[in-house]
């Protein structure tokens, strides 16, 4: 991004605000590393509160551990979740005590894998998706959730951090199950939200410091929640369908206030 940013530069003069996703020193923003498991965190926390829960006390498990992954597990764990299963290529384990997730990241951060961490017992990675637990946060690829593993999954709340984890088949089963599914199209927005607010500072000219950043984050990912929400409540629909109506009304009615009708 600081190469793209300096070559458009060179042509256009100082241009800060045409990429986002820049080094701090750059005109990047503060925040902008842990926006998108923020992001997630976030939104698990509007989620479970609408259901009278939260992440204090609830059971999770975690698909995929770069930086979504990680930065969600951080970020539950600080909040008193109890993250008790976890993979990614290196190895998938479990603690039904729960994983010490600052002491795995210091291992990982040593140039450490996930199957040698001494504080879990090693899993068969075909197990983690069906894993007992509260909330179920898939992190890594698309179509990890299919016709194949939906009917055995074992948690009550999927949080799409990756996007597409969820095939069209295995939605529908896991609808009829009952389990709720907030969709990746909100879930992990905090990485989008947060260029946004690079872009904000870069053409105001005037950095925010980053409690400004999480806070401003915070703020759009509860908007948004209870934006959705509504959505879901006046067209009897799911968190998916709440979702994408949600975004489709925006983009419709920016067309036709531009004349763009046909």
């Amino acid at each position: 991004m600081a190469w793209i940013f300096d070559e458009y530069s060179k042509f256009h003069g100082h241009s800060p605000a045409v990429v986002t996703g820049k080094p701090i020193d750059l005109g990047g923003s503060l925040g902008r590393d842990a926006a998108t498991g923020r992001g997630v965190m976030y939104a698990t926390e509007a989620l479970l509160a609408e259901y009278g829960k939260s992440i204090s006390g609830s059971t999770f498990v975690i698909q995929g551990f770069g930086n979504v992954g990680s930065w969600a597990a951080q970020l539950i764990h600080e909040k008193g979740g109890k993250v008790i299963a976890l993979g990614d290529v290196s190895g998938t384990i479990r603690n039904k005590a729960g994983i010490d997730v600052p002491a795995l990241m210091k291992h990982r951060n040593e140039g450490g894998q996930l199957k040698d961490f001494h504080g879990a017992e090693v899993m068969d990675a075909s197990e983690l998706l069906v894993h007992e637990c509260d909330v179920l946060l898939p992190c890594a690829l698309g179509g990890v959730l299919n016709r194949e593993n939906a009917p055995d999954v074992k948690a009550k709340f999927i949080i799409e951090a990756a996007n597409h984890p969820t095939d069209p088949e295995a939605d529908e089963i896991l609808t009829k199950k009952g389990v709720v599914v907030l969709p990746d199209i909100y879930a992990n927005a905090g990485g989008v939200i947060v260029s946004y607010f690079e872009w904000v500072q870069n053409i105001q000219g005037f950095m925010w410091e980053e409690e400004k950043v999480n806070m401003e984050l915070h703020k759009y990912m509860n908007s948004a929640f209870q934006n959705i929400k509504a959505m879901c409540k006046s067209q009897d629909c799911n968190l998916r369908m709440g979702a994408f109506t949600l975004g489709v009304n925006r983009v419709a009615r920016a067309t036709i206030l531009r004349g763009w009708e046909a």
